[in-house]
């Protein structure tokens, strides 16, 4: 007797019913085997088990119902729609179908019996269910009622839920014992019970009648967290290639640079805190290595983190390579030019700009200087990925705030060096802490440090929550701290995602300040102004030729002003954790004790109480972050651009994070003893994401 096929090898077409068109939809689902199939799981169950006698129906509730038509009837109101009685002897109901067919009617004969599944709501004649699923029940050969619950699969247009079952009823035949490969060395452990792959597909496709159903619906069935794990591993694997692969191209080392670096140092006029230390350490064993150095500064606002970055920058100077720093705003790309022309510059060191906005004689001038080898580092936007972009000697990558690129656009980088050169090592920054759970998935392809120390001297900010309808108090709040020649920012915010929006409220809330505090020069910025207006107005914020500055969240990251001590946020409870957290952060600055006011509209939702009280309560951008992944969940938080590979269908970052350390501890088990397994249990789970790992 031949051993049947693997089931990642029997096409889809096989079972009955997928012709070219099926075979077209299902591929669009990423099913193209009968292993895709059988791992495209249930959203969520229906109890089918037990007929629902029609006078025991409730509103709201989905049942099957078993009866004998009375009549059926076109019936025109505002929607034309076949109307049909049903009884049972316990009561009657109405099923309507706004869309029919003239057979559809004709086949609802009075007497005729049906059986029928749906939910019963309120309509205009009592109970009524709409567009139910039934069948006619020949009383000679009466149905079979359901014995498992019936799966209801995430589905695609032309692909009905009946048309679901019917192949599934095909794949599971062919689901035997090795149809499916255990690529695992060990059967993971979930709950105390050793739960084989089979096993787990079998009960989640069909669930037996006295299934938690609770359970099932919360995703932590052991059976369902058997899967998750799986998924999980299979994630964290395609990281570790890309990583894998990445390392094994080769990259220059730098040993240079201590004479440099120690010269940076003394004309810095501060000490480094012990935490910056340890990371410029942990990254300075990094470039030493003949391989790329991956690795993610966390630090918290006001932290360090860029002095660190230049520290690497010098490094990979000294030793004769360019560098580029990518930022994803124009205001960080400049706040990071301005900081590294007055650090790099005495050092003798050629810094160059590139962004969308550098256009004609100048972009042509820039794009030879760094061709050429003329300018030694460049800092800019997404602009430096583009095809024109050409590096003489690329050795290092800094990337700044890592959360608004995706993987690919950081990978993309890496093409900018030329061969010969060898892959430039890469150091990503974020202010966003990262709580450990995103860390340990989205990043597992990254080395961490963390900065986890601020510089002496930094006073903590004190957070208060106020209603929208104290406005006066607040503008006399900041008419007091500036009679101290302190400046403060008052940040607008927008339901609506428009910089138009943003832009007239902003402009809204500056001529009303300028009216409420005509001895002080209140300044604007928002997304819509040209770059150099944007830049001339932080840099009089900056000097101190403006005491108030009304801005839209533009001012979010990297803008740095010691001076400005109280922070206004208006319709706080309308921004993420994060981000309240980052705008917080642009106060704080300096020794001077600093305030931030949180201002929200009545009456505040239950998400937006939560929001403002942790602000309030803490300061701890790790605490804030933890919270912030509890209340937005991973996806949100990691933002789309970042999420390219984070597809989940099963696994759910936050529910299953308890499984994160086993995925690890797995997934370096099987690059060390079972290499063989790692492409087919990536294939498995990401079959149609994976083409970024080739970036």
């Amino acid at each position: 007797m031949s051993t049947p096929p693997t089931l990642d090898r029997v096409a889809i077409a096989t079972l009955k019913g997928v012709g070219p068109k099926m075979a077209e939809k299902l591929a669009s689902l990423s099913i193209r085997s009968v292993q895709d199939f059988l791992f495209h799981l249930p959203l969520r169950y229906q109890d089918r088990t037990r007929i629902t006698p029609i006078g025991a129906l409730q509103p709201g509730m989905d049942a099957v119902i078993e009866g004998d038509v009375k009549a059926a009837d076109i019936v025109f109101g505002r929607r034309r729609s076949l109307v049909c009685r049903l009884q049972d002897g316990t009561g009657t109901v109405t099923l309507r179908f706004f869309h029919f067919s003239a057979a559809q009617k004709q086949n609802l004969t009075q007497g005729t019996r049906l059986r029928c599944y749906g939910e019963a709501r309120r309509g205009a004649s009592g109970l009524e269910f709409y567009h139910p699923e039934y069948q006619a029940v020949d009383p000679g050969q009466p149905l079979n009622i359901e014995t498992s619950l019936t799966p209801i699969y995430p589905s695609t247009e032309g692909l009905s839920q009946l048309g679901w079952r019917k192949l599934n009823q095909q794949a599971l035949q062919l689901l035997q014992p090795n149809t499916l490969i255990e690529w695992l060395p060990d059967i993971p452990t979930i709950n105390g019970q050793q739960i084989r792959l089979e096993q787990a597909l079998l009960y989640l496709h069909q669930p037996p009648t006295d299934a938690p159903t609770q359970l099932l619906r919360e995703g932590e069935h052991p059976y369902q967290q058997r899967l998750a794990f799986e998924e999980l591993l299979a994630h964290n694997l395609s990281l570790l290639k890309l990583r894998q692969q990445t390392q094994q191209q080769g990259a220059p080392s730098f040993t240079d640079g201590d004479q440099l670096s120690q010269q940076f140092i003394e004309q810095l006029g501060f000490t480094l805190t012990s935490a910056q230390q340890r990371v410029v350490t942990e990254i300075n064993n990094d470039l030493q290595q003949r391989k790329p150095m991956l690795r993610l500064v966390q630090g918290d606002v006001g932290s360090g983190k860029t002095v660190v970055a230049a520290l690497a920058a010098i490094k990979a100077l000294a030793s004769g390579y360019q560098v580029a720093l990518m930022a994803p705003t124009e205001i960080l790309a400049e706040q990071h030019f301005n900081n590294f022309c007055q650090w790099l510059q005495p050092l003798g060191i050629s810094l160059g700009w590139l962004t969308g906005k550098v256009k004609g004689k100048q972009r042509s001038q820039q794009l030879t200087a760094i061709a050429e080898h003329q300018t030694q580092m460049i800092i800019g936007t997404h602009a430096l990925f583009q095809d024109e972009v050409q590096f003489a000697k690329l050795g290092l990558v800094i990337i700044d705030e890592q959360h608004r690129f995706g993987v690919h656009q950081r990978l993309a980088l890496k093409e900018k060096a030329r061969q010969e050169v060898g892959h430039p090592h890469q150091l990503i920054m974020t202010a966003t802490p990262i709580p450990r759970t995103l860390a340990m998935s989205a990043y597992a392809d990254l080395d961490t440090s963390v900065i986890d120390e601020l510089p002496p001297g930094r006073t903590p900010i004190n957070t208060v929550v106020i209603d929208n309808g104290r406005r006066a108090q607040v503008i006399e709040r900041i008419r007091s701290a500036c009679s101290e020649q302190r400046q403060a920012y008052w940040v607008c915010t927008l339901i609506e995602e428009s910089e138009t929006l943003a832009a007239q409220a902003a402009e809204d809330s500056c001529e009303l300040l300028t009216a409420a505090l005509p001895d002080l020069k209140v300044g604007l910025i928002h997304g819509r102004m040209k770059a150099d207006q944007k830049v001339a107005v932080m840099e009089a914020f900056k000097t101190h030729q403006l005491d108030v500055l009304v801005a839209t969240t533009v001012i979010e990251v990297g803008v740095d002003v010691p001076n400005a001590s109280l922070m206004i946020i208006e319709n706080a409870e309308r921004l993420g954790l994060a981000q309240l957290h980052q705008l917080r952060g642009r106060v704080g600055r300096g020794s001077t004790a600093s305030h931030c006011v949180l201002m929200y509209q009545s009456p505040l939702g239950q998400l937006g109480k939560q929001r403002l009280q942790t602000m309030r309560a803490s300061s701890d951008g790790f605490v804030i972050a933890e919270k912030d992944l509890a209340l937005r969940g991973p996806g949100e938080l990691l933002g789309t651009r970042q999420t390219g590979l984070m597809q989940l269908r099963i696994a759910d970052l936050e529910r299953d994070s308890h499984l994160l350390e086993q995925v690890q501890a797995t997934a370096e088990q099987l690059l060390r003893q079972h290499p063989e397994a790692i492409d087919p249990l990536i294939k498995r789970w990401l079959a149609d994401s994976e083409q970024y790992a080739q970036v």
